[in-house]
Parts: C-alpha cells; sequence; structure tokens
C-alpha cells in the first residue's frame, strides 16, 4: 500500500485547535506569573485573575490583535473598545506586544496602532505611546525588550526606545532612548542607568 507524505502533514481541524487553546493557556499561566514578579501586592493567581484589569487588557488585545490580522478589523475595534469601557485601558489592535507584557494600576494607558513592544516591558498608570503625524505609516513608539515606563509618561512618535531602558514619571519623550539609560524630564534627556537603578521592583518614581 502507497501512503502518500502528505498524509502524514495532514493536520485534523480538532488537532489545531486544541494546539491553539493550549498555547493560550500557557501564555495566561505566563502572565500570571509575570504579574506576581512584578507586583508584591499581587497574590493568588486566581484572585489575580479576576480583579487585576490589566490582564484583562492585555488578553482582550491578543484576541483583538488576531482578528485585526485575520482582516475582522471592525469585530477588532469593537472589542477594543469594550474593553477600554471595562478597564480604562485603551489598546488599538493593530499594536503589536510581545510576551510577559505587564500594566500595572492601568488607568488611563493609551497605546497607538503603530506601536511596537518587545518582551518584558511594564507600563505604569496613564501612560501614552501615541504618535506626532496623521500618516497612515510608522508613526507610534517602539519599545524593545524590558523597558520599564513611569507613570504618565508620554512617548510620542516613531522614535524606539533601547532594551533595558527605564522612562520616569510624566516625562515627555521624543527623541530615541539608548539601551540601558534612563530618560526623565520635559522634554526627556537620557543618562546611562547606573547598576543601582537596575533593582527588581523598582517603581520609575526612584529615578527622579
Amino acid at each position: 500500500m502507497n501512503i502518500s507524505p502528505a498524509t502524514f502533514r495532514r493536520v485534523s481541524p480538532t488537532t489545531v485547535r486544541l494546539s491553539s487553546m493550549f498555547k493560550a493557556l500557557k501564555m495566561i499561566r505566563e502572565d500570571l506569573a509575570n504579574a506576581r514578579d512584578h507586583d508584591p501586592a499581587a497574590r493568588g493567581d486566581v484572585e489575580n485573575a479576576i480583579v487585576y484589569s490589566g490582564l484583562h487588557a492585555i488578553w482582550a488585545h491578543r484576541v483583538a490583535n488576531s482578528w485585526w490580522k485575520a482582516g475582522f478589523r471592525g469585530p477588532a475595534r469593537v472589542l477594543a473598545q469594550f474593553t477600554r469601557f471595562l478597564t480604562g485601558i485603551e489598546i488599538h489592535p493593530g499594536a503589536t506586544i510581545g510576551r510577559r507584557f505587564f500594566i500595572d494600576h492601568g488607568m488611563g494607558i493609551v497605546i497607538g496602532e503603530t506601536t511596537e513592544i518587545g518582551e518584558g516591558v511594564m507600563l505604569y498608570h496613564g501612560v501614552t505611546l501615541g504618535g506626532q503625524v496623521l500618516t497612515q505609516t510608522k508613526r507610534h513608539p517602539t519599545l524593545c525588550d524590558n523597558v520599564t515606563v513611569g507613570a504618565g509618561a508620554k512617548i510620542l512618535g516613531p522614535i524606539t526606545i533601547g532594551e533595558g531602558s527605564a522612562i520616569g514619571a510624566n516625562a515627555v519623550v521624543t527623541k530615541d532612548v539608548p539601551a540601558e539609560h534612563i530618560a526623565v524630564g520635559i522634554p526627556a534627556v537620557a543618562r546611562p542607568r547606573g547598576k543601582s537603578e537596575k533593582i527588581k521592583l523598582v517603581d520609575p518614581d526612584y529615578y527622579i
């Protein structure tokens, strides 16, 4: 009996759905572990899953972003707006966000359409990742891996915040920030990040 190699490559829809479900559950568990790592007030995973609006916004964005990429842009925008109503966090469904993203407190955060966020990034409340032009090109910031952005900070335009950098509370950033730097002030001025300023769980208010 001749068996075509394509037979071995054929995957049933049920297998695909199960694989997607397990992947989603794995990411949720990673998000819950990430919340414990970043917030000393975090307690049990069940409680965190119920009460953390930042987690709700992230999970809803993943769904909205998948719809956006699949061409269902109307429903994606509706879901994003509904999530904004529930959480006070506005994330455009077109924004690209990596793993282990954490939002602390969350209220008043705005993330624009062409924003790109790497892995291990943390935002505090009141942060705006916004644009400065009305063109349909790349117009929002790129945050590389392990960036922390303090409460009320504004990062505007298609600029890049380098890996391991931090933005101080209420800073207004309109220029690139190199890796392992801290940017504070209005307009923000960047300086190298010292060893003592790489302590885990330190709020960016500490940098000012």
